[in-house]
């Protein structure tokens, strides 16, 4: 049995009873309910067990599915995929905090996070996370690459045109057997647009990637010489981030809709 991730009303040892912790799914970075970036979010009480958690993701099978313990000054905060935790998530972020509201401050596995809703919208302050240059051959992957590097877990690619971005068909079990089984593709918009591809984590398309834009953020900025832009993630569902490169970090921004809230039962 896993460590009980928050203490029930109920005695979960008597006959048909259960204990039960506060579940919603939020889209993220979009206004408008079912666009944009579905998460689930479970609020605990203390610390869950880590393979619970893994368990709970891969029953949502969500991108990813946020777990946050609401007490104290810092909140700690993990996010899984429906097959592993992952270091790092915006989408789940801005989930978390538009259940929550108001200034939070989370201890996470990249280290404490400030992010604050105010009005509509969502303000994350994330590490910068700018790709390196390799020059890599990844035509095997997706063919048409202007640029291609790294960044600290993603593979970074620069495609000609918004046109061939959206129409892009990447090898995903080619993919899958890379470094790390991602891949963000990118290239010029109104500011730029973007995908993101993670069979790696098992997450074959992410309808909008935050983190992601931790490293898209300062490549575009240097390339169009301003620090405050707008990406579109163009995905089926799509969404909208803002950014604003500030030295070492960004400060992602974005707005959520709450469809689903209700009892997660254990």
């Amino acid at each position: 049995m896993p460590a009980r991730p928050m203490s029930g009303t109920m005695d979960p040892m008597s006959p048909g009873t259960v204990d039960t912790m506060r579940f919603h799914l939020v889209d993220a970075f979009t206004d408008r309910a079912f666009t944009g970036n579905p998460a689930g979010v479970v609020v605990l009480d203390e610390p869950a067990d880590a393979g619970w958690m893994q368990q709970v993701a891969a029953e949502m099978k969500h991108s990813e599915t946020a777990f946050v313990v609401n007490r104290g000054d810092v909140k700690s905060l993990r996010w899984f995929t429906p097959t592993k935790e992952v270091a790092l998530c915006g989408h789940a972020t801005v989930a978390v905090t538009h259940v929550l509201g108001g200034r939070q401050v989370y201890d996470t596995l990249s280290g404490h996070l400030t992010c604050t809703k105010t009005g509509d919208w969502i303000e994350m302050d994330f590490p910068a996370d700018p790709p390196l240059e390799t020059g890599e051959d990844l035509n095997h992957i997706i063919p048409g690459a202007r640029f291609t590097g790294r960044a600290r877990e993603n593979l970074f690619v620069v495609l000609e045109s918004a046109d061939a971005v959206r129409k892009a068909q990447p090898d995903l079990d080619a993919l899958r057997e890379t470094w790390t089984g991602r891949l963000v593709i990118t290239a010029p918009g109104d500011d730029f647009v973007s995908r993101f591809f993670g069979p790696g984590v098992g997450v074959d398309e992410d309808p909008v990637t935050g983190s992601a834009h931790c490293c898209l953020a300062p490549y575009w900025a240097e390339k169009l010489g301003k620090t405050a832009l707008t990406g579109a993630q163009l995905s089926e569902r799509g969404g909208t981030v803002r950014v604003e490169v500030r030295g070492d970090r960004v400060l992602l921004r974005g707005q959520a809709v709450t469809v689903v809230s209700g009892e997660l039962h254990v």
